[in-house]
Parts: C-alpha cells; structure tokens; sequence
C-alpha cells in the first residue's frame, strides 16, 4: 500500500438519484419537506430538553436530547447537497469536499450507534433496577458515557478517513449515489483494494454487528423483565421498547447491509441511502416524543411561555 495519496482527481461527478429533470424537481419538493421536518422536529426535541429541568436532570431524556442533535447534524451532512443538485444538471463535489462528508458522516453515524446503546443500557437498568437507577445512573456517569459516544465516533471517523487518504485517484471519476461514502470511494481507487476493503469492513461493519447484537441482547433482558415481573403498565413499555426497537433495527440493519460486505453495488443501495440519511433522522422524533407523555406536557410548557413572551412584548 502506498504510504501517501498520489491523486488526480480534484473533483467527483455524483450520478445522484435521477437524471429525469421532472422527477429531480419532484424529489426536490418531497425531500425539502423532508429536511425541514428533520430540522424542526430534533430542534424542537433538542430546545425542550434544554428547557425543561426535569427532563434534563433525567438520563432519558439527557440522551434523547443528544440522538436528537445528532440527528439534526447527521441531516446537514448530506441533504442540503443533495437538494442543491436536485436543482443542477451537473452534480460534482470536490475530492476535499468529498472526504469531508465521509468524516462527518461517519463520526456522527457511529456516535449514534454509540449512543442508542447507551441508551439501551439506561432502559435495561431503569426497568431491571428501578430502585437503584438514580444511583447508578447517576450525572458523573452520563456525562462520561456521552464523552465515550463522542469520542468512540472521532476515532471510528478519522481510521475512515486515513484509511481512503492511502488509496491513489487516478479516474474514474463517477460515483452512484447522491452523497459520498466508502464503499463507492474506495471503488474508484487505481491499485487493488481488498486489504483496504476488509479493514473497513472490519471497522463499520463489525462494529455496526456488535452494537446490534448488543442491542438486542439488552431488549430482550427488558421484554422478559417486563413480561415476568410486571402487570400494569405493561402495555405501554412493551409498545415503547418496542417502538425503540423497530428505528433501532432500522438504522442497524442498514449499516449492516451497506458496511459487513464486499464493496460492491447492488440496486437498492440508493435506496437504503435514502433511509438511512433521510427517513432515519425523521423517525427518532416520532417515535421517541409522539407517544411520550413527559415530553408532551413539557412542549406544551414551553408553548404557553413563548405565547405569554410574545404577548409581553407585544403589550
């Protein structure tokens, strides 16, 4: 493997989604109605945490408050590119930029991942060890378990990005997607990839596994907890964690299928693109606030302060 990049290519042609000019002014329409969904729904969640002591002093809603910010990031990424060509006949992205996307897109991916463990770990021990939750999920240790997603997604990001940095460009310069991301990168590369390929793979695929796996192991603890030892109430937790459970999967069983494979294109690719960068970010609102009682009373809150502000300045 070379010891440094020798590239040629300055800049990258994105094929995007379409090149019907009908259908990319259609999807631009649909997607922007996406995007500004995204954007209210996570500030929304983000601004009520913040400013509602009671849920900010709850570990729950500490944590939701982060996926909810990540989540607003991660749809910055690539989405406001991806509209902008919508509009273009000529879709390009300069290799600068390109890596760029890569490193950002994968340092909050994986924070995600990271993080909806944790959060599986604070369902496992509120509902497992009620009695002890405050102890044991306590400030100091939220603080440090937020840190670790943080910091766990910066060194997932960087090995990425050095480890595209090693492969030479010398053309092709066309990729089959609307965002820029390994396997498609990698694929353009002038020398023979596999040992790159498998260390990435070993990187975001193992990784995306042994979250999941976690994951999962840690659901099942709660259903059985929930199904064995409680009676009311149980309706709702099961259909809670089971909500938490299907965006989990969501999100897990895309990475899985894009990441823990060899580099090569299938024709649903684009289409889990679109799920895991657009329809992911807009479920985790729905799913963790339309159905949850503290957050509903805490908008409603926050909504009578703005209009009692508003009228303050108005008189």
């Amino acid at each position: 493997m070379k010891t440094k990049n020798d590239s040629k290519v300055t800049e990258l042609i994105l094929l995007g989604l379409s090149s019907s000019w009908e259908l990319q002014l259609f999807l631009f329409l649909i997607f922007l109605l996406f995007y500004m969904a995204i954007i209210l729904g996570n500030l929304l969640i983000v601004v009520t945490v913040r400013a509602d002591v009671h849920l900010l002093q709850s570990p729950m809603y500490y944590f939701l408050g982060h996926l909810s910010f990540i989540d607003l990031c991660l749809s910055c990424v690539t989405m406001p590119k991806m509209l902008w060509d919508f509009l273009l006949q000529g879709k390009t992205i300069s290799f600068s930029g390109c890596l760029a996307q890569i490193y950002f897109l994968h340092f909050l991916g994986a924070s995600e991942m990271f993080l909806l463990t944790v959060m599986a770990y604070d369902r496992y021990v509120a509902i497992c060890n009620p009695l002890h939750y405050l102890t044991v999920m306590n400030c100091q240790l939220c603080l440090l378990l937020v840190f670790s997603c943080w910091s766990g997604g910066v060194i997932h990001s960087i090995t990425q990005v050095v480890l595209a940095l090693q492969l030479p460009f010398c053309g092709p310069n066309e990729l089959d997607n609307f965002y820029c991301d390994v396997p498609q990168v990698i694929k353009l590369a002038c020398m023979d990839t596999y040992v790159v390929e498998v260390l990435m793979v070993s990187n975001s695929g193992l990784l995306s596994l042994i979250c999941f796996l976690v994951l999962l192991f840690s659901y099942v603890i709660i259903l059985t907890t929930l199904r064995t030892r409680f009676r009311q109430g149980q309706s709702k937790a099961l259909s809670t964690c089971a909500s938490h459970v299907t965006v989990v999967s969501l999100i897990f069983v895309l990475c899985i299928f894009i990441y823990l494979r060899p580099f090569c294109s299938f024709s649903v690719d684009k289409v889990f693109s679109v799920f895991y960068t657009v329809i992911t970010p807009m479920l985790n609102p729905l799913i963790y606030t339309l159905r949850n009682a503290d957050m509903q009373t805490a908008m409603k809150k926050l909504r009578k302060k703005h209009v009692a502000f508003c009228c303050f300045i108005r008189g």
